[in-house]
């Protein structure tokens, strides 16, 4: 398994709201433990983030959790002060992620990251630059 292509299928498969295939390559990249994954969706994540809430309000980012917990079946076992922590660390209060367990950081990566590519509804060649920014970004700390 190339757990590097997997991780950008991952992305491309969140961004195009192919669920199945998502479950599929999650389980798969819990079989073989994530190698290089908290960097390549750490990086996704930032770069997302950064889009989408750069120059936003605190309400504005309280908003956008409360809807992103909607959209799960299980969204209310998502941790909203974890999320708004989260993504206010990406935008330099970094101090809000001290206390977040890594597990409960990495899950809640994963659903505000499958969110924001949800709303961008990134064309084919978008969708690609975005991952090419991915792994130069994540390459950067691997």
């Amino acid at each position: 398994m190339d757990t590097r292509r997997e991780l950008s299928d991952l992305i491309r498969a969140m961004a195009r709201r192919d669920w199945e295939r998502a479950d599929s390559l999650l389980e798969q990249l819990d079989q073989v433990g994530w190698s290089g994954g908290s960097q390549v969706i750490g990086a996704a994540f930032a770069l997302a983030v950064d889009r989408r809430f750069r120059g936003k309000d605190l309400q504005y980012v309280a908003e956008f959790v409360r809807e992103t917990r909607s959209r799960y079946q299980d969204g209310s076992d998502l941790p909203a002060l974890a999320m708004e922590g989260m993504i206010r660390a990406v935008l330099g209060e970094t101090h809000l992620v001290d206390d977040i367990a890594p597990d409960v950081a990495f899950s809640v990566q994963i659903a505000i990251l499958g969110t924001l590519l949800q709303d961008e509804n990134l064309d084919d060649p978008q969708l690609e630059l975005f991952i090419r920014q991915v792994e130069q970004t994540a390459a950067e700390y691997m």
